[in-house]
């Protein structure tokens, strides 16, 4: 990251030049944001004058820019207005309502809270603005509307001046919400630079800082020493203080806090009460909500169905009337997209034509023995939305050839949303055959050979062009059957689920024909009358008014010409004096934009305008303001006809054209409270929160229409209720194709009718609703948009209809904005996903998106759980230009939405977490103890095999000290091989070095004597030892030991990162008190370096002694100690808390420690035993340095390092010294695990053999990472690793070595523990998973109560005590803390056993009795790791491990890598190391939320994305969370992106 520029942020005058002159389209200043909100209401036009006013004087124009952008004249901010609003749009505008939203949020206004708003880095919003480069493609809106073209595409002068903005603002990264990182006096900008930060902070509290110029790479952490600042690169062990943190980041953190603490809404409902037994959903309904009081509603009946005597018996016996006796009378009118007339259909060629289609595809295909098409069979007709000719004619041909059409929309890409789902229908309805046209084939993807491409999840189709030219003419004597209309299906609708699945609606013959016959009546139609249609003329409404029943002349506008030409079905209306026009609220909306220009427009001839969307309530406007406009241009009040209709119950009812007027339209004004609890409530439209409803006209002519509950039995509503609304007639839809259960329950309803005994069969309209006075029926939304959220219904288009009333609407583009919800935590929680203009800042959005939390919460009482702003022409589309909202919440739920801007508000939303828990009395002094009985139970405790007992032939016993041991050695055993290390030369695996034991006691003698010398060191003097992993830091080992000097092991610094690692050996060298410091002439070299005085102060290093050069002659007599408790050396290393820890470990330790490792391992001198382990502190040293002189066995030592270069060298090593012990670190196994997954094949090959593997120990000092041995054991199985083999070892600060697995123990185990036992304490019940440990021998160990330190019982949690020969003997300390020292190494039980002196290890865990046996047939006691006090997480009065929470994050995503949690003031923080393109950061911050609420019950306050590598880790490979706590508040960590969810 470095080189990466320092820019300052926008929007802020200072004293000093800013770097290059900004136009005001750049930014808008902070300080206008502030004065114009609070200045009420505000005209676009007053709103630009006035922000022009204030910011002009700051603000230099940039020579040339003046006659580049319009001035601000009424005309062109009126079109600037009408390019803001966009598609789906304006069936949602409601002057009201947008009122109403101002008024909520003026409310909110009042106890207004800042809100802190996330911090993205630069490169990320360059990413976005960059992607925004192509200006936005029109075609989008929703349920298949576009927006029209000059509404959002800028004309060409705008085009070109947003073009230059978009690039300016990629280049400079005009946000004032760049990044977070560290200081300006650490980023070593220019003085100005500096000058502008401190200017900034004192600015914006909630801004983030610059970045530095350069961070080093490697895993940055944060140290301060002597008060200086140093970044410091892991692994390395560090002495950290805490550092005070008044960083941006805690201020922003300050601020979410302050907003949470404002006052919550109260719970809705306690959902459960989390208990072990089970979840109980217990929901206590708000006592004060509104109930239905009305009588049970009686079935509403539709006129009776005239029979007109000259009715033709089916629609194809009309066709064949029509076709034949006026052959020349128009039937279809067809537009090119310039409105150009294209093409007459008349009634004479559509039968002659529908008649070629219909022997064609009867006879053609196939042979005459075996046909393809039999009637009956199911055909696909794929025809683009600008070919209403070619539809209809094979359309009709199916229905003369008795074949079943199904429409579906022409696939455009492989790709498309949905499109899977419709090849599952196409496939399930048995469809061999698509009939299409010429143009449309022409243009399906195809295949380099030209070939059609299968489409994934579509069967194989017989392609099949329906132009006459094409097409066989018939024989004369060949003639369709045409029978009257019977129960065989016509034809199948596809429906779309809220889902995404798609559904066939099978329409029968009798049914088309009988819904003909009711709309014919319900509009009286009559013959030869023209009518406009907008629709599209596959499906629904437009489909069936242009049925060819009554011989009507259809004008089809197709969808791309009303993109261009907003006008131009009204235009077609005065030309063709049309009596019925077919349209959307949307269309009203668009021509009343554009309307402006026209002078003569008469819209007199109108006798009809149907409104196919009239079921969504938010059309009511357009209707409105469509009247409002076109009357004084002819138009009627009553000719406005909504109509309600779905897929299931086709027509469902229509407002009749009446002249007369004497059946006044009806509306209700309906409090949006009531409707949530699913009650009619009438209020006045003074209220904020109201819904605005018209009626769709009564019940189509013979059919009868209920209203039943839309949850459970269906029983009829009472009258003040809203429900689903049924139908019951010939005319609906027949069944869903193939599915027999869900056919039952939708078009087989059985309603108990308490008027009469008999039982009809309705159908499920999918419609909500309920009937008014006078038989008007009332829609107010569909089941498919319906969001039940604590026991409360809201409906998608009222939430839709809040967000677009929120001003200014110019940041997103209005059509397209999409609500859904996800259940999460027993319970449905709202998200809402709009597209951001590409010219919007991450301000203008952000202010947006909190007033649309507002406005929602304002006026629906509802949270809004997830708010997210995708880049523009992101979000997936329908066919016909639409939001796909089953898709959207697809890539939503799995991260791949890509959004640019996400605020979550789960503190707001989720009212449903369980009680905070109360701690559970433990067991007590007042405890009856009975023998080893506490309560009842077992106390827990165990030990490993006793020592004393233990008969061997140990030579080594004899002796009290290592060095003697050594010296033994050298004197029976010379040539004995004790160390080989190996290296890695490209593939094979070379000896560097080896040593006998003879070999090792020269060089330790040479090297006392070089400490006598030139050290000229007294008897327990300091020796800090800075080797790489190798022999020399054997020899020198004991070399002290024979100098009588106490050695203290320490990593060297790194030679790439000097200025980062060398403090750190600084400070362990200091705080050891280190009398001399032993290393190799190459890192004495690099003490001296120019960048190691950069780094610290070279004359304050203690004499530096280089052991390459060593003394020819040895020293006069070795040092024996003269008592075991006397020191041996000390242990320096960092906890994982990220505190540098000493500890002293005695001669007598040392010397039990090796034989209890010894005795477990079965150690003798003729085994091999590899060690792939760092060897500075704990069990790696002891294995790496010690073991190998006490028990007289072979070490073959690989430095990690190593296998950074050959990942296959450790294990090669093992195959190749065929070793029965191993033992390595997590980094080691996660290196060969990821590293080595895909050459098992090649290692075999290369005979890699590990099946004489006995033992694979895993040193570590945390809870067994399961995961990860298990995956390792998987992969190596194939090359003969036995499963068994693998364990993991825990030791800790106070003993480094308390488990073991050995060879004659129980195979290691895991358990399965319930989280929430974890979190309450309490005891253990078999869900995470544990490792057993395997006590080693001559420890002892207990576990206690951390607060009362009584013992605990038999699976009960409680923290680790420990007893052993092997015990460190205290901490070694600079300042002495005797009380820490007494109470972590010498406590005793409060009751029971008050006389053994133990040591407390912090780290929680439980004993468990197994079922299995030991070597010696004893029942085997298993200690269970549960994590460390330290880092255990109090929350909610409930203990959380971090690795519980980050192991469920790690699961959410593929591209989270890595993942670390801690705590700030009671908020909980989630790192995560993003692994791929920044634009996934934000996908990640909903999916972490999700999880830890779903699977932890917690609120995660913070979600922080950043890069791989930058989670601090030490040497043993565990995360330290401390550092990381501390470089997040001081900015350090430069995220890609911080999410404060509120």
């Amino acid at each position: 990251r470095a080189g990466r520029q320092f820019c300052p942020c926008p929007g802020v005058t200072s004293a000093t030049p800013p770097p290059q002159p900004r136009t005001s389209a750049d930014h808008s200043c902070p300080l206008t944001a502030v004065s114009l909100s609070s200045a009420g209401d505000i005209t676009q036009k007053g709103y630009e004058k006035k922000r022009a006013k204030l910011i002009g004087a700051y603000l230099p124009q940039p020579p040339g820019s003046t006659g580049r952008r319009a001035p601000v004249t009424p005309s062109s901010s009126s079109r600037y207005r009408r390019c803001s609003s966009g598609s789906r749009d304006e069936r949602y505008r409601s002057d009201v309502h947008t009122e109403a939203v101002q008024a909520a949020l003026a409310k909110h206004k009042e106890r207004k809270m800042a809100v802190p708003m996330p911090s993205k880095r630069r490169s990320l919003v360059v990413q976005t603005s960059m992607d925004a480069y192509t200006p936005p493609d029109t075609s989008s809106g929703s349920d298949g509307e576009g927006s029209v073209r000059g509404e959002d595409t800028p004309t060409s002068s705008q085009g070109s001046l947003s073009m230059e903005r978009w690039i300016s603002r990629a280049i400079h990264g005009s946000t004032t919400s760049s990044t977070t990182s560290s200081s300006s006096t650490q980023s070593g900008g220019s003085g100005a630079a500096g000058r502008l930060a401190d200017v900034l902070a004192q600015t914006h509290v909630g801004e983030s800082p610059p970045p530095p110029c350069s961070v080093p790479t490697g895993r940055v952490t944060r140290l301060t020493c002597q008060g200086v600042s140093v970044l410091l690169i892991l692994p390395s062990p560090v002495f950290v203080c805490r550092v005070p943190v008044s960083s941006r980041v805690s201020a922003k953190i300050q601020q979410l806090v302050n907003t949470l603490k404002r006052p919550k809404r109260p719970p809705l409902r306690e959902f459960f009460v989390d208990d072990f037994e089970e979840l109980l959903e217990v929901q206590q309904p708000d006592p004060n909500q509104p109930r239905p009081e009305g009588a049970q509603m009686i079935p509403v009946r539709g006129e009776q169905l005239g029979v007109v005597t000259n009715w033709p018996p089916s629609l194809e016996a009309a066709l064949q009337r029509w076709g034949t006796i006026s052959p020349k009378a128009p039937c279809l009118t067809t537009m090119d997209t310039n409105g150009k007339l294209l093409y007459i259909l008349t009634y004479g060629k559509l039968w002659t034509r529908s008649m070629k289609v219909a022997y064609n595809i009867l006879h053609k295909l196939g042979t005459k023995q075996e046909p393809i098409l039999r009637p009956g069979d199911r055909v696909a007709l794929v025809y683009p939305n600008n070919d209403p000719a070619a539809f209809m004619v094979a359309f009709y041909g199916c229905l003369l050839a008795e074949v079943v059409p199904v429409p579906i929309e022409v696939p455009l890409t492989k790709k498309d949303a949905g499109s899977q789902q419709i090849g599952f229908l196409l496939g399930s309805c048995g469809v061999t055959v698509a009939l299409t046209s010429d143009a449309c084939h022409k243009g399906l993807p195809k295949s380099a050979t030209g070939e059609i491409l299968q489409l994934k999840g579509w069967p194989k189709l017989l392609w099949f062009v329906t132009e006459s030219k094409h097409l066989s003419k018939p024989p004369r004597d060949w003639f369709p059957h045409i029978k009257d209309a019977n129960n065989d299906t016509a034809y199948i609708e596809y429906k779309t689920c809220m889902d995404g699945s798609v559904l066939g609606v099978t329409v029968t013959r009798i049914a088309l024909l009988t819904h003909c016959q009711a709309l014919t009546q319900s509009c009286a139609y009559s013959e030869a009358e023209t009518v406009v249609n907008v629709l599209d003329f596959k499906k629904d409404v437009g489909l069936w008014h242009a049925s060819v029943m009554n011989m009507m002349h259809v004008i089809s506008i197709p969808y791309s010409l009303m993109k261009v030409n907003p006008l131009s079905w009204i235009q077609k209306v005065c030309q063709h004096k049309a009596k019925v026009a077919c349209v959307k609220s949307r269309d009203m909306h668009w021509a009343l934009v554009a309307h402006r220009d026209q002078r003569d427009i008469n819209l007199g001839s109108l006798r009809m305008l149907v409104v196919a969307d009239g079921s969504n309530p938010w059309s009511i406007s357009s209707c409105d303001a469509f009247l409002n406009v076109f009357q004084s241009k002819g138009l009627r009040p009553e000719v406005i006809c909504p109509c309600a209709s779905s897929h299931e119950g086709l027509t469902v009812a229509i407002r009749r054209p009446v002249d007369d007027g004497s059946q006044p339209p009806g509306r209700g004004v309906l409090s949006m409270q009531g409707l949530s609890h699913g009650v009619i409530r009438v209020d006045s439209e003074e209220k904020l929160s109201v819904l605005t409803v018209q009626d769709v006209g009564t019940v189509m002519p013979g059919a009868v229409l209920c209203v039943v509950k839309s949850e459970g039995v269906p029983h009829l509503c009472r009258t003040d209720e809203v429900g689903e609304l049924c139908v019951c007639s010939v005319a609906t839809g027949m069944s869903y194709y193939g599915l027999s259960g869900m056919t039952k329950n939708t078009f087989e309803v059985r309603i108990p009718r308490s008027a009469s005994s008999g039982e009809y069969p309705f159908a499920r309209t999918g419609l909500l609703g309920f009937v008014g006075p006078g038989g008007l029926v009332f829609i107010i939304g569909k089941m498919d948009g319906l969001m039940v959220v604590s026991g409360r219904r809201h409906n998608a288009d009222d939430i839709v209809a809040t967000a677009l009333a929120v001003e200014p609407m110019k940041f997103v583009y209005r059509g397209r904005i999409a609500v859904f919800s996800v259940s999460v935590l027993h319970d449905e929680r709202i998200v809402v996903v709009a597209e951001q203009r590409p010219d919007a800042t991450e301000e203008d959005s952000f202010q947006w998106m909190s007033r649309v939390l507002q406005a929602i919460d304002g006026i629906h009482q509802v949270g809004v759980y997830c708010l997210a702003l995708v880049p523009s022409n992101t979000l997936p589309k329908t066919p016909l230009g639409g939001i796909h909202l089953s898709e959207t919440k697809q890539l939503f739920l799995e991260g791949s939405l890509h959004p640019c801007n996400v605020l979550m508000c789960p503190h707001t939303c989720v009212s449903n977490l369980p009680k905070p828990r109360q701690k559970q009395p433990e067991i007590g002094p007042a405890s009856v103890m009975v023998g080893n009985l506490v309560s009842g139970k077992r106390i827990a405790q165990a030990s490993g095999r006793d020592l004393g007992q233990m008969e061997d032939n140990d030579q080594a016993r004899k002796f009290l000290f290592l060095s003697e041991v050594l010296q033994w050695r050298a004197q029976t055993t010379p040539d004995h091989v004790l160390f080989t290390l190996l290296n890695s030369r490209l593939t094979a695996v070379t000896v560097c070095r080896s040593l006998t034991c003879l070999q090792l006691h020269k060089r330790a003698e040479k090297i006392a004597a070089l400490l006598a010398e030139r050290g000229h060191l007294q008897d327990g003097d300091h020796v800090a030892l800075v080797y790489p992993p190798g022999i020399d830091l054997i020899s020198a080992f004991y070399g002290c030991l024979y100098g009588g000097c106490v050695p203290i092991t320490v990593r060297p610094p790194h030679p790439q990162n000097i200025a980062t690692t060398l403090p750190t050996v600084k400070m362990i060298v200091e705080v050891s008190h280190s009398a001399c410091v032993m290393t190799s002439q190459a890192i004495c070299k690099l003490l001296r370096s120019k960048e190691a005085t950069a780094a610290v102060d070279i004359r304050t290093w203690p004499p530096v002694l280089d052991t390459d050069d060593l003394p020819k002659k040895k020293p006069l007599q070795l040092h024996k100690p003269s008592n075991p408790d006397l020191l041996a050396y000390l242990d320096f290393s960092v906890s994982t808390t990220g505190m540098l820890a000493g500890v002293k470990m005695s001669h007598a330790a040392t010397s039990a420690f090796c034989r209890s490792i010894k005795l477990q391992c079965e150690l003798y001198p003729s085994r091999e035993v590899a060690i792939c382990l760092d060897p500075y502190c704990g069990l790696g040293f002891v294995l790496w340095c010690l073991c190998s002189v006490y028990s007289g066995h072979q070490s073959i030592l690989i430095p990690p390092s190593e296998l950074e270069v050959n990942p296959a060298l450790w294990l090669l090593a093992v195959s190749q010294y065929r070793v029965r012990d191993t033992f390595c670190s997590y980094s080691v196994m996660e290196l060969c695990t990821k590293g080595l997954g895909t050459q098992t094949d090649s290692l075999k090959s290369r005979g890699l053999d590990l099946s004489r593997v006995r033992t694979c120990v895993v040193v570590a000092e945390e809870r067994p990472r399961i995961a990860l041995t298990q995956s390792f054991s998987k992969l190596f199985k194939d090359l003969g690793l036995h499963p068994r083999a693998v364990s993991t070892s825990f030791g800790c600060r106070v003993n480094l070595a308390i488990c073991l697995q050995g060879t004659s123990g129980p195979d290691p185990t895991t358990v399965y523990v319930d989280m929430r036992a974890l979190r309450h304490d309490s005891d253990v019940p078999e869900t995470a998973e544990f490792g057993i440990f395997q006590i080693l021998p001559g420890v002892r160990i207990i576990i206690a109560n951390p607060e009362t330190k009584g013992p605990l019982g038999d699976s009960h949690l409680g923290e680790i005590w420990v007893h052993s020969g092997h015990n460190a003997s205290g901490y070694f300390t600079v300042y002495g803390d005797e009380a820490l020292q007494s109470d972590h190494f010498s406590s005793r039980l409060s009751f029971g056993d008050t006389q053994t002196v133990w040591a407390r290890t912090g780290y929680l865990g439980f004993l468990r009795r197994t079922e299995l046996t030991d070597a010696s047939g004893e029942r085997h006691d298993a200690l269970y790791v549960v994590g460390a006090l330290d880092e255990a997480m109090e929350l909610r009065g409930m203990r959380y491990h971090p690795i519980d929470i980050e192991t469920s994050v790690i699961r959410t995503h593929k591209s989270i890598t890595e993942c670390a949690v801690f705590t700030w003031t009671n908020l909980l923080v989630v790192v995560v190391e993003l692994d791929g393109s920044e634009q996934e950061a934000l996908d990640l911050v909903p999916l972490v939320t999700n999880v830890v609420l779903e699977e932890h019950y917690l609120i995660v306050g913070v979600v922080v994305v950043v890069d791989v590598g930058v989670i601090p880790i030490n040497s043993r490979g565990e995360k330290q969370r401390m550092h990381l706590r501390d470089g997040f508040l001081a900015d350090q960590l430069d995220p890609i992106y911080v999410a404060y969810n509120m």
